[in-house]
């Protein structure tokens, strides 16, 4: 018997939602896979060492993975209204010239957006960027080590709570700018799988995708397990704001936003850019 696939995604709601079936063996003709979870700042450096099949890591990290690793075509995270945010205290400036800054990574789709956005909006250059796990930066610009902090997940809707206050929506940048949805988690699958394997991959997850969607309450308890007691109002909120049509099939709208960010933040030096072909298997 082949050895099961080893897949690593985060356990926020919209992942346990998607891979709810196919990490249970209910997707017909697919073996359930050995998962791990993990968060995307270590799923992205899982992936640049080669160690898993399968991984939802993010877009600000595929380019630095792409000879290893095929991008597949469903199961990620692209949407609109969904971007990170920039938070700050309320008695803060606006200007966050010379002012320090947590990011959740910076190899990740929101510090790629942030970073395109400070060029313009940022005039005198940003002071010291920190990195901290995503549950750890409100409270970081709250209690005043840093003097903003740029969010994803489930902060969206949890930030007024630590008497922070929106400063700019990166997303909203990032649509009025482009009016292509926001590319931020994309699930990859080791090319040496070879490709009519990689596109089994893309079905068995596919079908994951339309199994949540035809039943939702079969993920149910496996959402809320592994969501760090969030409210369930809030992690439906999550669902729905993250799984989409693109999850399903990222489509030539899909593709032209992942190709837009990553050729417009190899122009600014951010990333590596992309080879001919680079997002095909």
């Amino acid at each position: 018997m082949a050895e099961p696939l080893r897949i690593a995604y985060s356990p926020c709601p919209n992942d346990t939602f998607v891979f709810h079936a196919w990490a249970h063996g209910l997707v017909p003709g697919a073996d359930a896979p050995e998962v791990t979870f993990a968060d995307i700042d270590i799923t992205n450096g899982l992936a640049a060492r080669g160690e898993l099949d399968v991984l939802k890591i993010s877009y600000g990290a595929l380019p630095w993975v792409l000879d290893e690793y095929a991008l597949l075509p469903c199961g990620g995270a692209l949407g609109r209204g969904c971007g990170p945010l920039v938070l700050t205290r309320p008695e803060a400036p606006d200007d966050l010239s010379g002012k320090s800054v947590a990011v959740p990574s910076e190899r990740s789709t929101a510090y790629l957006l942030f970073r395109l956005w400070a060029a313009r909006a940022v005039p005198g250059g940003l002071g010291e960027v920190v990195v901290l796990p995503f549950d750890e930066i409100m409270p970081a610009v709250r209690d005043g080590r840093v003097d903003a902090g740029l969010v994803i997940h489930e902060a969206r809707f949890t930030y007024q709570g630590y008497g922070l206050r929106k400063l700019a929506d990166m997303g909203e940048a990032w649509e009025q700018e482009t009016g292509l949805p926001i590319p931020l988690g994309a699930i990859v699958a080791r090319r040496s799988l070879g490709a009519q394997r990689l596109r089994e991959i893309s079905e068995t997850v596919r079908a994951s995708v339309r199994q949540a969607w035809a039943d939702p309450s079969a993920s149910r308890g496996y959402v809320l397990a592994h969501s760090q007691e969030m409210d369930p109002a809030v992690a439906d909120q999550h669902i729905g704001l993250y799984v989409n049509e693109f999850t399903a099939d990222l489509g030539e709208e899909g593709y032209a936003a992942v190709r837009g960010l990553l050729t417009r933040a190899a122009a600014e030096g951010l990333v590596p850019p992309l080879g001919p072909g680079a997002l095909e298997f």
